[in-house]
């Protein structure tokens, strides 16, 4: 057991810290990140909207309250669904905006200017003008993938063009505000003069401009990202990298947060049109049934760290059970501990995955109710997953099975950490002591 620890330990020290590490410290993992960060609080009031509009009801109910806002929601559709459209819809700008002054931020540009540019650079391809009107099918989840590679090439260009000095410099009296305007003009056309071209000539190639072509081609790779199999990889790729304490959570969630996005509005707009909704695998399932109370799904841990045997544990269950509640799990991580603890690796790595294979075949069989909001990750697990399928109660039902379960799980892993910490306890217990001979002496 000790040589299967030290080969692990020595397996992540060489090959998974470092990996990790250097996608943690990417600018482009970075910017996505903080791009999805920044869109987060409109598309959630968005996604609130959405579940507003549609209420979790059988057309012919006749309970009062339920009969009433059915009513008042088809009578006031297109205006209920404004701020819908103007958040969730158009997701696509805010998240364009935030990638590129996250990465402009990176390169010491200006952020305001990077995000801009990012803006008119997806504008440019992903949003064509006819007949006075400007088409929207690519604001929302289709154009997202389109929305970062244009801010990723924009903010480089800009990048690139101000490193080797191919910039308007005005003197120095020029207040600073119309100084940076004019030194953005060069890269503003420089992305007209390139993308605008390549868009056109794509679409007399192919017949589809830049974002269709992109969504073709992803295609295969956006269906795959909503398997078990990627589900799985996904957990298995956090759990390792938390274990090894790098905060696994915002590499897989930079990573994935295109898929979600773009899944996530295809779910809502078959909820709009009241088809079957295609997809499983989103933020929401991620955060309420794989995270439950954090990342290793540690919240029944916390509660068995309360009846622990051990003082230090049990404190660590008290300070812990609180924030585990809103998916906030670090004292447990780092004070019981859990990362970097052979005994409880098991578990830690297990728990989530055994939840995913759950929650997803439930969804399969149809028993559990899908994704058609986005939630805030601190939302606690039942709350959240019940929101998030538009107040479905099934959700409910899987967090407390799923609790149950990884409670079941992690028990035995516990108990076993509880006597190795016991016996070190005793040992040095035994070596403090004074011998009878020293008493002896001392007498």
């Amino acid at each position: 057991m000790s040589s299967l620890y030290q080969s692990m330990v020595a397996v992540i020290e060489q090959s998974i810290t470092p990996l990790a590490g250097r996608l943690g410290q990417q600018k482009y993992v970075i910017a996505i990140r903080d791009g999805f960060t920044a869109a987060l609080p409109f598309m959630i009031i968005g996604s609130f909207m959405l579940v507003f509009i549609f209420p979790p009801f059988s057309a012919d109910t006749t309970i009062g309250f339920a009969r009433a806002w059915l009513d008042f929601s088809q009578t006031y559709r297109a205006q209920l669904m404004l701020p819908f459209n103007l958040s969730m819809g158009v997701m696509t700008f805010f998240i364009s905006v935030g990638v590129g002054a996250s990465l402009g931020r990176q390169f010491n540009l200006d952020p305001v200017m990077t995000g801009l540019l990012a803006f008119m650079a997806f504008l440019l391809v992903a949003a064509p003008f006819a007949d006075g009107k400007i088409s929207t099918q690519y604001l929302s989840g289709q154009g997202i993938f389109t929305a970062l590679i244009t801010a990723i090439y924009s903010t480089r260009v800009y990048a690139a063009l101000k490193q080797h000095n191919i910039t308007i410099r005005l003197p120095k009296e020029v207040p600073t505000g119309v100084a940076r305007s004019f030194e953005i003009l060069i890269p503003v056309l420089v992305i007209i003069a390139t993308l605008h071209p390549l868009n056109l000539f794509i679409e007399s190639q192919t017949g589809m401009i830049i974002p269709e072509a992109i969504m073709h081609l992803l295609a295969p790779l956006v269906s795959a990202s909503d398997s078990l199999p990627a589900m799985l990889l996904s957990v298995l790729l956090c759990q390792i990298f938390w274990f090894s304490g790098i905060h696994g959570s915002l590499i897989v969630t930079g990573i994935m947060s295109p898929f979600w996005m773009t899944n996530l509005a295809a779910n809502q707009a078959a909820l709009a049109v009241g088809a079957t909704l295609p997809h499983i695998y989103l933020q929401g399932f991620w955060d309420h049934y794989l995270l439950i109370g954090g990342v290793g799904s540690t919240l029944p841990l916390a509660f068995l760290l309360l009846r622990s045997k051990v003082t230090h544990l049990r404190t660590i269950g008290k300070l812990g059970v609180v924030p585990s509640f809103f998916n906030i799990n670090e004292p447990i991580l780092f004070g019981a501990p859990i990362i970097m603890n052979p005994i409880m690796f098991i578990p830690f790595i297990c728990v989530p995955m055994i939840n995913a294979v759950l929650a997803y075949t439930a969804t399969k069989l149809g028993w559990l109710a899908q994704v058609v909001s986005l939630t805030p990750w601190t939302t606690p697990a039942p709350i959240g997953a019940s929101w998030a399928a538009n107040w479905a109660f099934s959700p409910v039902v899987m967090c407390l099975i799923c609790m149950m379960v990884s409670a079941l799980i992690y028990l035995p892993f516990l108990r076993a950490y509880e006597r190795s910490l016991v016996k070190t306890e005793g040992e040095k217990a035994s070596d403090n002591a004074p011998s009878l001979s020293d008493t002896v002496r001392s007498n």
